[in-house]
């Protein structure tokens, strides 16, 4: 992803449209894309800046609020296999990948325990 372009540039785009000049004249006069002087001016009206917006951010995950369910369940049946717990939770309305389970398992620090039969199946 780029960077915004600078505050110095905007203000100048913004300027020169509050001035009377159409956002064709000032994009062709600063070598821009006519999107983005009007975007800018659009922004300036609306915000009073022309500051970009904040890029990214943080991501909330879909299964931080089942936390307590999935911790609880781990605890109480040690021979949980990952689909069987994905399973549970489409019960409750959750529908995620298995990759999507695993990496939360991994990122909270909460292990599965392998059984003997899945164990002997892999040699």
């Amino acid at each position: 992803m780029t960077r915004p372009v600078s505050n110095n540039l905007r203000e100048r785009v913004v300027q020169a449209i509050t001035s009377g000049a159409t956002c064709r004249a000032a994009a062709a006069r600063f070598g821009l894309a006519v999107s983005s002087a009007v975007r800018w001016s659009q922004h300036y009206r609306a915000a009073g800046s022309v500051a970009p917006a904040k890029m990214g951010g943080y991501r909330k995950f879909v299964l931080e609020p089942y936390r307590a369910f999935i911790v609880e369940r781990i605890n109480q049946t040690p021979q949980l296999m990952l689909h069987q717990l994905k399973e549970e939770l489409a019960a409750r309305g959750v529908k995620v990948s298995h990759d999507t389970m695993w990496r939360f398992l991994r990122r909270e620090g909460l292990r599965l325990k392998n059984t003997v039969r899945s164990r002997a199946g892999t040699r």
